[in-house]
């Protein structure tokens, strides 16, 4: 762990620590800060952070990738090593009081370290509810424990916790406001020398190792069948670092050497809107596309265990993002052994060659729903909770 001191931050100067687990919460985390340092501009920011962070002046304490875990088995062979983090953090924090613990998304991390450190008298916000109203509900009573205010980035997730009487503040999503309403496919095209009149068809497997390994078979198999039947179709694959190109890479050379697929990294938006259709993973990816308007066919695949068990635990009818928040099936979704090409390709020839307009209009309204200008928001909410002396001079 870096050894850092925040002892001689000014009283004036807010310390706001801050812990996120993936890609996607550092991309929350940057946001948030960027709007803090317009009202603090000398604050400092130290925690566990990604890039995008860390261009900021954001200090971080570990790598983040030591969170990016997911799944019930995977975080049982990582469980040491995550529950030593959490301890180091607690010690760390606890002997350098910030003002405020903000913990970006990564649930099973977060609400254990919030817990631990508003026993020490630190005011504590959790920036992306977890899922309470899908699965483990019971969770909202630690929550209620263990946070000061949750901010929602979903607006029917605010009403669960007035329900249980649980401080919440729905700020919007940051992708809304960051993401044009409107997102030409030639000029995506242009900035990635693709051709503007070719169908394009993008692979988008996870930003996970694991993710890659469950996934990609299937759709290298399905994006074959795809060639075969029309050799013209293209495809992309957008990856979000170096080291995921290369798992990418060394699994097409091993599972599919002559399909040919153009890589390229860490520009997933703009692939998305070069693309006639996206075939992802689940996860934020998926409301990046309903926001950039391209239709899609969404897979994903759990370790076995962590199925079984998920399959007892969630009663949800949907599990993407665009699906819940229209509360209906805008995009198909494939789930553990319908993630096969039987079902992937006829779903993905629908979607590249019939007319998506109509889907275009419920992603326009999903848009207009979250564009809330969520950074500022969630800023204005964190603010509230610091000490008067400190608000008194920003």
């Amino acid at each position: 762990m870096t050894s850092l001191s925040i002892d001689n931050t000014p009283t004036n100067m807010p310390v706001f620590a801050i812990v996120v687990g993936e890609h996607s919460g550092d991309t929350l985390g940057a946001g948030l800060i960027a709007a803090l340092q317009k009202v603090y501009p000398q604050a400092k920011f130290v925690g566990i952070g990604g890039a995008k962070m860390q261009k900021l002046g954001f200090e971080s304490l570990f790598a983040m990738e030591e969170l990016a875990v997911m799944g019930i088995i995977e975080v049982l062979g990582r469980l040491r090593r995550l529950l030593h983090v959490r301890k180091s953090l607690v010690n760390y924090f606890s002997e350098n009081k910030p003002d405020v613990f903000i913990g970006i998304d990564a649930p099973d991390f977060n609400i254990g370290l919030e817990l631990r450190l508003k026993a020490h008298d630190i005011k504590t916000v959790h920036y992306v509810s977890p899922s309470v109203w899908a699965w483990r509900e019971k969770r909202i009573f630690t929550i209620a424990k263990a946070t000061d205010m949750v901010l929602s980035l979903l607006p029917f997730e605010k009403s669960f916790y007035d329900k249980h009487q649980v401080p919440c503040t729905f700020v919007g999503h940051p992708l809304a406001d960051d993401i044009p309403m409107v997102n030409e496919l030639s000029l995506a095209r242009a900035e990635l020398d693709l051709p503007v009149s070719a169908k394009i068809l993008a692979l988008m497997p996870g930003s996970r190792g694991g993710e890659l390994s469950r996934l990609l078979q299937p759709f290298f198999e399905s994006a074959e069948q795809l060639q075969q039947e029309d050799e013209n179709l293209l495809f992309v694959a957008p990856m979000v670092s170096d080291k995921r190109a290369a798992q990418f890479r060394a699994l097409k050379d091993e599972l599919a050497p002559d399909l040919k697929i153009q890589v390229i990294i860490d520009k997933t938006q703009a692939v998305m809107a070069a693309s006639d259709c996206l075939l992802t993973a689940s996860g934020t990816v998926t409301l990046e596309a309903a926001l950039i308007k391209r239709p899609m066919v969404i897979c994903y695949k759990f370790n076995l265990i962590t199925y079984l068990l998920a399959k007892c635990l969630v009663k949800l009818k949907w599990f993407s993002l665009p699906n819940l928040l229209a509360n209906k099936t805008l995009v198909p979704e494939l789930l553990q052994d319908e993630v096969c090409v039987k079902k992937i390709v006829p779903l993905v020839k629908s979607r590249l060659y019939n007319d998506q307009s109509q889907l275009n209009d419920s992603f326009v309204a999903i848009h207009q729903q979250l564009k809330c200008d969520a950074s500022e928001q969630a800023a204005k909410a964190v603010i509230a909770l610091l000490p008067l002396e400190i608000t008194r001079n920003a």
